[in-house]
């Protein structure tokens, strides 16, 4: 990005240099792997020539020199006088109407100006050449068709999102034990049946225009809990087997299928209140368009709304579908993409694709709501419908060019593992979702129906702990499997890591949970071909944790094949959490050369180790065997104390005042927040304070008994054994000398961790490192931006 942005600042001749400068920007940029099949130079239309056409995303671009007005009218060949975007708009006169662009773009080479054929009076969007490096995103209209469509069916989802939360709350509040946890699935189950509905209804998989709204709205509100009652039986039952003196409001319905509306899920509806029921008629039903919504994001958003540990973490959640690509891609979705490139319209070259699309699987052991699968699954369905494209051509379908080929690609070729029934379902719902939507697609490719229910295929989700059931072998391994340090994991949890790992694995303990899969998935493509690709907290990457996984999975033929380094994964959520991680993608017999990739494009290395540096592998097992002679670096001072020994500025004021001897015992106390602010709390610090002293203060006596309370009542025997020595800390470290203080947590918007030299009154806690006697030599390479 930042090459592309040197390269061209201060030049740019349209005549000699467009065509260089939007291949450039095509693949530096945006990263299209092959743009000189995407766009179009010098296409003679009419009197003219057009400078430059994208054809699959519909945009025509208008080039002028450096230093010339995008704004101002300039005198063409004819006389007239057209500024350049009039100039590209008379173009349109020669073009046919299905070449007609949704996108005019006039450039001159410092400036961009985007013009949206969709809405023609509204003024332009400006991008600057030197302000690309954050900008670019902008652009990827350029490349991807469906980028306007993801910005409108992130609103449309979001919104159904907050409806369906405002629907579950107001209907858990009628049933009569809301906190049962049998409650709170069968609430569940109603959801995901009426979001279904909701999304049938308007894309037209029911057949008839607002069948569903109108059957709502022929009952009463006090009685539509036993009409839907009628409705799911319905839906759950073939034509054939239905009675013949069903009331012909539920006879127009289809057969489902599926299970989703199977008697083995129980449902039980309450009765609906006034409010419910309009909430459900109108502002979820009339005032909601579900077709335009994306099932990949609606999902998660969806689960995370239902889910009430979600809901306590504060607001809706998702994976953005960038951060998806970012796996996919270089896992299998760039070869597939480059593939259709080298097909290119020839008609065998294009059916072999369209076999090896269908033939491959994929797993997802952590599904979740299945957004990974979900994206994975549309992401084919739009190859495979590019297929279609072009083996049809322009010409209306006829039987001899398609044959029996039809759509191939099947949501059954998707395996997920989720521990929690709801989410699952979830995930089987969103792809059933994404199946109808691509479905209809195709059959605009066809120009013919398509029949989508009754449903006859289903996603392979099974309700199970992925770490204690067998996974499916299947081409592709991927997800996002949850975030838990090792110390912060449950019991269960760590059963689950000693399970996988065994107990004779080096530093096992040191283990974070996500390792269990990479270690799961390494043992099952040990002798097969499967490629894996997992999101993961930076941690595993990083200090002991590459010796205590990497060195034995790499040790084992394991070769990572691709990484993405550290960067900040939005979850896309109401609140957002930054967390930092990476993506590792590997194999065993890949064989391909690595790419290590970045948010300006992918370096090609020889190979990619466990740190996902380009080099060789190399391990750092152990804290105390440092790679150079440096000084030894510790965590602070460990209380546990129950805060008992802490104090504010004014809190150490007013205890000294009532308790005056025992100023000489209190010390500045420095956390990370502290040495950063610069305020200070003090800690009375009775440590080497002999006993006849401290009786001799009785509030400070009080203190230490309280410190001893507290520790006797911990669940742990470690810290009971502490109550035998109430005065002292769980750890110590307080250097006789001088010593450097590092805070462990900092603002990640920091270019340099802060840092300084602390005097031995001053005690440090366990949320900082210290370092004693350091040298202005060690601060030195500490701040320095290397190190950084």
């Amino acid at each position: 990005m930042k090459n592309f942005i040197q390269r061209w600042t201060g030049r740019g001749y349209e005549k000699g240099e467009t065509q260089a400068f939007w291949l450039d920007l095509l693949s530096s940029v945006l990263g299209a792997v092959s743009p000189t099949e995407l766009i179009i130079f010098e296409q003679h239309v009419g009197q003219g020539f057009i400078d430059a056409r994208i054809p699959e995303t519909r945009v025509l671009i208008e080039q002028k020199s450096l230093g010339r007005s995008l704004t101002e009218p300039i005198k063409q060949s004819d006389g007239s006088m057209l500024t350049p975007v009039e100039q590209a708009r008379r173009y349109l006169l020669g073009l046919p109407l299905s070449q007609h662009p949704r996108w005019i773009v006039t450039s001159n080479f410092e400036q961009f100006l985007v013009y949206d054929m969709e809405k023609p009076n509204d003024p332009p969007q400006e991008i600057l050449l030197k302000n690309l490096e954050r900008e670019w995103p902008r652009l990827q209209f350029l490349i991807d068709p469906h980028a306007e469509n993801i910005r409108r069916e992130m609103q449309v989802s979001f919104r159904a999102g907050r409806v369906i939360g405002e629907f579950y709350d107001e209907l858990l509040g009628r049933y009569d034990n809301p906190n049962d946890p049998r409650t709170l699935q069968r609430l569940n189950v109603l959801c995901v049946r009426l979001v279904f509905c909701l999304y049938a209804e308007d894309a037209g998989i029911f057949g008839r225009k607002n069948l569903f709204l109108n059957f709502l709205r022929q009952q009463q509100p006090h009685l539509i809990h036993y009409a839907l009652h009628d409705l799911f039986q319905v839906l759950d039952t073939p034509i054939d087997r239905r009675s013949p003196n069903l009331d012909p409001l539920l006879a127009a319905f289809p057969y489902v299928n599926g299970g989703l509306f199977s008697d083995q899920h129980q449902v039980e509806i309450p009765r609906f209140s006034d409010k419910l029921y309009l909430l459900l008629t109108n502002r979820a039903s009339e005032d909601l368009d579900w077709s335009q919504i994306s099932p990949t994001i609606f999902g998660a958003l969806f689960e995370s709304t239902l889910n009430p540990t979600t809901r306590r973490a504060g607001g809706m959640h998702y994976t953005s579908i960038e951060n998806i690509h970012r796996l996919i891609g270089p896992l299998f979705l760039h070869d597939l993409q480059q593939q259709l490139q080298a097909a290119n319209t020839d008609p065998t070259a294009l059916r072999a694709l369209q076999q090896r699309l269908a033939a491959l699987s994929f797993l997802d052991p952590a599904c979740g709501s299945g957004n990974f699968l979900t994206e994975t699954y549309i992401a084919l369905r739009r190859i495979e419908n590019q297929i279609l494209r072009r083996l049809v051509g322009d010409d209306q379908p006829r039987l001899d060019v398609l044959g029996d080929i039809g759509i191939q690609v099947s949501i059954q070729q998707f395996h997920g593992i989720e521990v929690n029934s709801f989410a699952a379902t979830v995930a089987r719902t969103a792809l059933w979702i994404a199946e109808s939507q691509m479905m209809r697609q195709t059959e605009q490719i066809l120009s013919r129906p398509l029949q989508f229910l009754p449903l006859r295929q289903h996603a392979n989700i099974q309700t199970a702990n992925a770490l204690q059931t067998p996974w499916p072998k299947t081409d592709f391994i991927m997800g996002n499997p949850p975030f838990v340090g090792a110390r912060m994991m449950t019991k269960e949890q760590k059963a689950d890591v000693l399970d996988i790992f065994g107990k004779n694995w080096k530093n096992v303990g040191d283990l974070d949970y996500v390792c269990c899969w990479f270690k799961h998935a390494a043992d099952l493509i040990a002798d097969g071909n499967s490629r894996v690709a997992f999101v993961a907290t930076n941690s595993i990457c990083q200090g002991g944790s590459v010796a205590n996984l990497w060195k034995p999975l790499i040790g084992q033929g394991l070769k990572i094949d691709f990484a993405w380094p550290t960067f900040v994964w939005d979850s896309e959520s109401t609140e957002k959490a930054h967390v930092h991680v990476v993506i590792v993608g590997f194999s065993k017999n890949n064989g391909q050369t690595a790419k290590l990739y970045n948010d300006n494009g992918f370096d090609e290395v020889e190979n990619i180790n466990g740190y996902l540096i380009a080099g060789p592998d190399a391990w750092i097992e152990s804290r105390s065997t440092p790679i150079c002679d440096v000084p030894e670096i510790g965590i602070g001072n460990k209380p546990i104390d129950g805060g008992y020994y802490l104090f504010t500025e004014e809190e150490r004021d007013e205890f000294i005042a009532k308790e005056p001897k025992a100023a000489n015992y209190f010390r500045p106390w420095y956390g990370s927040q502290e040495f950063i602010n610069q305020r200070p709390r003090y800690c009375l610090w009775l440590g080497e304070c002999e006993p006849n002293e401290i009786r001799a203060m009785p509030m400070a006596y009080e203190r230490v008994k309280a410190v001893r309370e507290y520790r006797l009542k911990s669940p742990s025997a470690g810290t009971q054994k502490l109550a035998d020595t109430p005065t002292r800390f769980h750890v110590e470290n307080m250097p006789k000398g001088t010593y450097l203080l590092i805070p462990r947590v900092s603002s990640e918007r920091r270019v340099y961790v802060p840092m300084g030299y602390m005097t031995p009154d001053q005690i440090t806690s366990d949320s900082c490192h210290i370092i004693p006697n350091a040298t202005l030599y060690h601060f030195g390479i500490l701040t320095s931006s290397v190190h950084m």
